[in-house]
């Protein structure tokens, strides 16, 4: 399959997702809505705290597979393109998302 690139600012390259990719990363996206809606209704309802603590908890459990699912994408694609091109700046973009989600 060949990987198609859009040029963004400052001369920096991403691959473009394929359909597939934004149905699913749409779809854990939709989930995580609803949790996060059942939430709401949960505090609105004045449901018992941890009940409510558990469900945050899931979601937050939720978010972070998603990021793990962005990110395995991202360095399959756009990092690994990137260093096969010769250009290590995304290395470098790639270690300071690290430390932004490892905060």
């Amino acid at each position: 399959m060949s990987e198609v690139y859009e040029e963004i600012m400052d001369g920096v390259h991403h691959r473009k997702r394929t359909e597939k990719e934004k149905r699913e990363l749409s779809a854990r996206l939709k989930r995580i809505e609803g949790q996060i809606r059942g939430i709401q209704n949960m505090v609105e309802k004045d449901a018992w705290c941890p009940d409510i603590l558990t469900q945050v908890s899931a979601a937050t459990s939720a978010l972070n597979s998603f990021n793990k699912v962005l990110l395995a994408q991202h360095i399959k694609g756009c990092v690994a393109q990137d260093i096969l091109n010769g250009d290590e700046d995304s290395v470098d973009e790639l270690v300071n998302v690290l430390q932004k989600l490892m905060k």
